[in-house]
């Protein structure tokens, strides 16, 4: 089967939104540069994952690895760190399907629900393995996070980009 993949001249689009997104998140938490730097992450799109890496459903799927970081006084240790799959083929689809999005609203709320999912997961207030009713609480926080962060953002498009995820803030569905 073939996917559509994001083209050359999106990946600026890709990495305004990300800023935009980063900004506005930290802004939220009152996070310093220095703080994200903890927050290890990665953004990958289509052409970089792998089978297991693509989802028929999300827009984007959370991975979390770990590496090893040498420490102060030569100590090492693994630090978690998580790649963020952009799922291209979905997104673009939903950029066909429905004229008023934007690609640069959309991937700010994609990637905003992913990095608030990133500090959830770092600073322990959600663990990463967890299934069922438990995944789909986290979902409906992370939905409802991602709209606190970005309900006075200025951004063309982005007020119906939010008020299309609506739904996820308050119903029990995991999309993530």
């Amino acid at each position: 089967m073939t996917f559509g993949s994001f083209k050359d001249y999106d990946l600026v689009t890709i990495g305004d939104a990300l800023d935009i997104a980063e900004d506005a998140t930290g802004n939220f938490y009152k996070f310093s540069t220095g703080q994200w730097k903890r927050h290890a992450y990665e953004v990958k799109t289509l052409l970089s994952l792998s089978s297991d890496e693509i989802s028929k459903y999300a827009f984007a799927l959370l991975n979390k690895g770990s590496r090893v970081v040498d420490g102060l006084e030569s100590k090492t240790k693994k630090r978690d760190f998580y790649f963020i799959c952009l799922q291209d083929h979905l997104i673009l689809k939903a950029l066909r399907r429905d004229n008023e999005l934007g690609l640069l609203p959309l991937l700010v709320y994609v990637f905003t629900h992913e990095l608030v999912h990133i500090v959830r997961f770092c600073n322990f207030y959600q663990r990463f393995d967890v299934s069922g009713n438990e995944k789909e609480r986290e979902e409906t926080v992370v939905h409802a996070t991602t709209f606190d962060i970005l309900q006075n953002i200025s951004l063309s498009r982005l007020d119906y980009v939010l008020d299309s995820y609506q739904g996820h803030r308050i119903c029990d569905m995991a999309l993530s």
